[in-house]
């Protein structure tokens, strides 16, 4: 089984993460703020990476310290679970509809982190949460895990909508990248016989 345990404690945030890459989409996730817990879930939901996700964070202050720690820390969780990366699809893209909104991600697990951000959001918060903190979460989570990560919003109107279209994409193209492939006989996706660096 490929499984991962984070902890992480600073003095802004204290975060336990549990991860198996090899699950069914089973979840249990309290950030202390409603809306992150919700795409979280369904992250995990359809990716089908089972994901456990406890924070106590210093929401006292603001959503910041919070929102990135959790993405840190269920990145370096996949990453540690994600080993060598041998045998991995190591790609993956979906375009992702949710009513009139659709967004298209695509993401390289390469092991060099870079991010590409082409969405917006036309209102401050989606409950209580930041819309100005979705990015910073998917550009903390392509950091942690390594990965080449271009998210991009093709049109819609409705914010909720977009966030949730967006993160329910970027976990179709998890589960093909992290997915492993048997006609690869367990080698490591790349000519250098490595991925990063």
């Amino acid at each position: 089984m490929r499984t991962a345990s984070i902890t992480r404690k600073t003095h802004e945030t204290d975060i336990a993460v549990e991860v198996n890459l090899d699950g069914t989409g089973i979840y249990d996730v309290s950030t202390g703020i409603g809306f992150l817990d919700h795409m979280i879930e369904q992250f995990s939901r359809h990716s089908l990476i089972d994901i456990t996700c406890k924070i106590a964070g210093d929401l006292h202050v603001d959503q910041h310290h919070t929102t990135e720690d959790s993405a840190i820390a269920i990145g370096q969780a996949i990453s540690q679970a994600l080993g060598d990366k041998a045998g991995i699809g190591r790609y993956g893209e979906a375009h992702s509809p949710m009513d009139e909104a659709l967004s298209r991600v695509v993401l390289d697990i390469s092991g060099r982190p870079y991010f590409v951000w082409k969405a917006a959001f036309t209102q401050e918060k989606l409950g209580e949460f930041d819309t100005e903190l979705v990015e910073h979460w998917f550009h903390s989570i392509s950091q942690a895990v390594g990965i080449t990560l271009h998210i991009e919003q093709l049109y819609g109107t409705n914010n909720h909508h977009i966030c949730e279209g967006i993160f329910k994409g970027f976990a179709r193209a998890m589960r093909a990248a992290v997915e492993l492939d048997s006609r690869k006989g367990g080698a490591i996706p790349s000519t250098k016989g490595q991925l990063g660096g």
